[in-house]
């Protein structure tokens, strides 16, 4: 039977799945790293800690089988976090500078600049997306005007999955999702890049690779020489893949509009697919995986979900207990929360450790505990740590359903976040909808595989439905406490406003860039 390799290239881990034409786990593997956050609103990453995780859980997932069933391995797809900027690389595709990712914040001034020269309403029409310093094409802009010498010797920007296709086939390409999630430079209509923005912005078209394909499409097959290191077949078909939101959403089984998905890992990722032109404002809009020239993927989200948790984790948990596991640390975490009552006892937490995405779109925004009494203590804090994402989540929800969007009851949730049992339960309450998480467990590396399977033509997109994942039900709603959640929703919907000034004054006191 064939077999498919799904990579998922992560914020803090790589992972790694090989499963059947049936959708049958047959290994899995890992690979942790870290984030470079060299000042306050920087994050970046060098492309070699990917390659080598991608490495890693290769040669794992490769130890647990045998020489007849790594034969039959028919693709490889590469899901990844959202690269931001791209890594630049020179003719040599020599890495010149860390990608600015995600999370990275610093391109606010270059932000402002194209608000104010191009403005918003063209960029919009254009490309369905807004203004900020999430946006790639912001942070492409940030190395242009403060790495000259980088920009000089740039022949390439590449996200990541890019990156590793090229490593391993040698050919240069990108896909839609990855292409559209940079923003202001990609004509989501037309699906390619806006010359007019390019020229507006003065980034030449040839930095960019100019083949640009579907995420079922191949890039490139596995070179000679990787294919004895790394043990895989010659010739691997290598298929580009995409950004790692929307193939979790993919594996979630969302195929149509309607259906939606919050994605718990670093950051949260909320969205849904369209197959309407008009774009809410305030959410991010590219090209979907599956069918990426007729739906769209919308989405927005909070910039720190697993990030604040890890944040607490390792301030208020993990000093006091060195010898712990992360899991038996969450354990403990998960326990003293679940002692506390539903809003904490009065307290509400802001989770902008990193700024915010949508709908606040704020790099200067800031977190907050409000309501901090002496009758808290630390089982409160993590409570209002968890329940604060869950009011983001909402947030996100409330924005983006308008008239013309029509959404299913239930809500999807994937991503290690979905492993806690007490976060599930808040976002039920906090959200009312019935809450399912995927039994499998594997979910971004998992729709890689099956886009594998698709684009060589082995697997239809209605296996997703037919064995591939199993939703199973986690939570819903409780009455009880529908009433206090609501107020606390308001609340948090009115506490940002009114701290937005003086969270701004403190950045500028803390020579925050």
């Amino acid at each position: 039977m064939s077999h498919f390799l799904g990579i998922d290239i992560g914020t803090q881990s790589t992972k790694a799945v090989l499963v059947d034409a049936s959708g049958k786990l047959r290994s899995s593997a890992s690979k942790s790293y870290e984030v470079d956050r060299p000042a306050p609103l920087h994050a970046e990453q060098w492309p070699e800690v990917w390659w080598q995780a991608v490495g890693h859980c290769i040669a794992a997932c490769l130890a647990e089988i045998d020489e007849e069933t790594r034969a039959d391995i028919r693709g490889l797809c590469i899901s990844s976090l959202y690269g931001g900027s791209g890594i630049p690389v020179d003719a040599d595709m020599q890495p010149l500078h860390p990608c600015l990712i995600w999370q990275d914040r610093r391109a606010e001034a270059e932000a402002e600049w194209v608000r104010q020269h191009i403005g918003l309403d063209r960029l919009q029409a254009i490309t369905g997306n807004g203004i900020d310093s999430y946006y790639g094409f912001t942070k492409i802009l940030w190395l242009q005007r403060h790495r000259p010498d980088v920009w000089a010797r740039t022949r390439y920007l590449l996200p990541p999955n890019s990156y590793i296709a090229w490593c391993l086939t040698g050919e240069v390409a990108i896909d839609h999702s990855s292409a559209g999630n940079i923003g202001g430079i990609y004509a989501i209509h037309a699906r390619t890049w806006s010359q007019e923005l390019l020229d507006a912005m003065d980034i030449p078209v040839d930095k960019l690779p100019g083949r640009l394909i579907d995420s079922t499409a191949v890039a490139g097959h596995l070179q000679t020489e990787l294919a004895e290191t790394l043990g895989l077949p010659e010739g691997l078909p290598i298929h580009i893949g995409g950004v790692d939101a929307a193939i979790a959403t993919f594996a979630a089984g969302v195929t149509r509009p309607g259906q939606h998905v919050a994605m718990l890992g670093t950051s949260m990722c909320w969205g849904y697919i369209d197959d309407s032109d008009q774009a809410p404002q305030g959410l991010v809009s590219f090209p979907y995986v599956l069918d990426g020239r007729r739906y769209l993927y919308r989405f927005g989200g909070a910039l720190t979900a697993g990030g604040a948790v890890s944040w607490f984790r390792d301030r208020f948990y993990r000093p006091e207990h060195p010898e712990l596991s992360e899991a038996e640390l969450h354990q403990r975490m998960e326990a003293e929360a679940a002692a506390t009552p539903p809003t904490a006892d009065g307290l509400l937490f802001l989770p902008y450790l990193m700024g915010e995405r949508s709908p606040v779109w704020d790099a200067r925004a800031s977190a907050a505990f409000v309501g901090l009494g002496l009758q808290h203590g630390r089982g409160h804090l993590y409570r209002a740590v968890l329940e604060g994402v869950a009011m983001a989540l909402r947030h996100n929800i409330d924005a983006g359903t308008g008239p013309d969007v029509h959404l299913d009851e239930r809500l999807i949730v994937v991503g290690g976040g979905a492993h806690s049992d007490l976060w599930m339960q808040i976002i039920a309450d906090v959200t009312q909808r019935d809450v399912y998480t995927i039994a499998e467990q594997v979910e971004a590396a998992l729709g890689a595989a099956l886009l594998a399977g698709i684009g060589a033509g082995e697997v239809s997109a209605e296996a997703i439905h037919g064995g591939w994942i199993h939703l199973q039900r986690r939570a819903s709603p409780q009455t009880a406490h529908a009433s206090r959640y609501q107020a606390l929703f308001e609340l948090y919907r009115e506490l940002y406003p009114v701290l937005r000034p003086l969270q701004h004054r403190l950045q500028k006191l803390g020579g925050a860039n």
